[in-house]
C-alpha cells in the first residue's frame, strides 16, 4: 500500500491508496489484484464510512492500462467528479483494476463476469482491513464495462462476500448481449481502427472458449501480426486513425467459421442475473455504443428474474455523458439505500 500518485487521486477525499490485494483466478488459484482506495474527509459515521465499489468500462489489455498505471486522461477522468460527489457526501470509493489488468504479466480477463465480480468485492474486504472505519455497507457501481461487472458482483456477493451487508448497485450503460452488438462489426467490411482493435479485443476471449481457441485459431495472419499490440498499447492508442488496426476491416479479424465458437462466451457474460437488492440502471437514449433497445431487452430480463429494477433513459445522453446526465438521480438513490442499517 501507499500513496497514490497525482492522476489516481481523488482531490474530495482525505486520502487516497494504491493497493495490491488478494483475490482468486476463476481456476481458484490465489492471485494479486491492483486498485485504489478513497476515503472521506472528517470523521466517520458511527459504523463507519458506507462504501461504493467502483467498477471501471474498458480501458485496455494491456496491464499498462489499469486506472491506476494509466496517464490522466477521458478514458478514465469522465467519471472522476461523480466519484468526488460520492466521498463528499461520506462514502469511501475503492476502484479495482480487474485481474490480471495492473499487475505485470497477469492475463486480464476481460469481460468475464465472475472474473471481475471477485476483484470488485474483494477490494472491500481490502479497504476494510486497511482501514476499519470503512463500514460493511455496500453499494456497487459501474460504467459500460463496469455496469457489467456490477451486476456480475451484486450476484456473487451473497456466496463470494456474505459479510457485506449490499445496499444496491447502480448500472450506467451496462455491457450486455455482446454477442448481439459484435455481429454487425464483425460483418463490417470497410477499415477502421476503431471497429477493426474492438473486435480484436473481443476475440481474445477465444480463451475461455470450451475448449479453449488459441490466438492462431482465432485471428487471420494479417490480425494475428497486430496482436502484440493489444498487450502494449491502450484502447485510445489502438483506435486513433495511425493505429495499426486502421488498416483492417473487422471482417478481417477473425477466421472464417471461429465466431460462432466466440458468441458462445459472450452470451454466458449477459448480466441477466438473479441480483437480491435493488438495481439503479442508467442509460443513455444517444448511446451508439451499448445501444438502448439493447439495455431494454436486458432490463426485461433482469425483471423476469424477479429483480427490483430502476430504470432510466436520458434524453440526449451517449455512451459517457450518461454518468454526467445521472449523477444527481444517481446521488439521490445511493443516500436512501445508505439510510438503511
Amino acid at each position: 500500500m501507499r500513496v497514490a500518485p497525482r492522476n489516481v487521486r481523488l482531490r474530495a477525499g482525505a486520502r487516497t491508496w494504491l493497493v495490491l490485494y488478494r483475490s482468486t483466478s476463476l481456476n481458484g488459484r490465489a492471485i494479486a489484484v491492483s486498485g485504489s482506495i478513497s476515503i472521506p474527509r472528517g470523521r466517520p459515521p458511527r459504523g463507519g464510512w458506507p462504501v461504493v465499489s467502483y467498477a471501471h468500462g474498458t480501458t485496455g489489455l494491456a496491464a499498462r492500462c489499469a486506472p491506476t498505471r494509466i496517464p490522466a486522461s477521458a478514458t478514465v477522468n469522465y467519471v472522476v467528479p461523480e466519484l468526488n460527489s460520492w466521498l463528499r457526501r461520506g462514502y469511501a470509493v475503492v476502484r479495482t483494476d480487474y485481474e490480471g489488468l495492473g499487475v505485470p504479466g497477469g492475463r486480464f480477463s476481460y469481460f468475464i463476469g465472475h472474473s471481475e465480480a471477485r476483484g470488485v468485492l474483494d477490494i472491500v474486504r481490502a479497504a476494510r482491513a486497511i482501514d476499519p472505519r470503512i463500514s460493511g455497507r455496500v453499494v456497487i457501481a459501474g460504467h459500460s464495462q463496469g455496469g457489467q461487472a456490477a451486476l456480475f458482483a451484486a450476484a456473487d456477493a451473497p456466496h463470494w462476500t456474505p459479510e457485506l451487508r449490499l445496499r444496491g448497485v447502480v448500472a450506467f450503460a451496462p455491457s450486455n448481449h455482446m454477442a448481439q452488438g459484435t455481429r454487425p462489426i464483425l460483418a463490417d467490411t470497410e477499415p477502421s481502427a476503431a471497429s477493426a482493435a474492438v473486435a480484436a479485443i473481443f476475440a481474445s476471449m477465444g480463451e475461455y472458449a470450451s475448449p479453449p481457441l488459441t490466438l492462431r485459431q482465432v485471428f487471420t495472419p494479417r490480425a494475428l501480426a497486430l496482436v502484440p499490440t493489444l498487450r502494449t498499447s491502450c484502447l485510445a492508442e489502438l483506435t486513433v486513425p495511425t493505429s495499426p488496426w486502421a488498416e483492417l476491416a473487422p471482417a478481417d479479424v477473425l477466421r472464417e467459421g471461429i465466431a460462432s465458437e466466440l458468441f458462445g462466451v459472450l452470451d454466458a457474460q449477459n448480466p441477466a442475473l438473479r441480483i437480491r437488492v435493488p438495481v439503479l440502471l442508467a442509460y443513455g437514449l444517444d448511446d451508439t455504443s451499448v445501444r438502448p433497445g439493447d439495455v431494454r431487452l436486458l432490463i426485461g430480463e433482469l425483471r423476469a428474474r424477479g429483480d427490483n429494477v430502476q430504470a432510466r433513459g436520458y434524453p440526449g445522453a451517449d455512451h459517457i455523458a450518461v454518468v454526467t446526465a445521472a449523477a444527481h438521480d444517481t446521488l439521490v438513490w445511493l443516500n436512501a439505500r445508505f439510510r438503511r442499517r
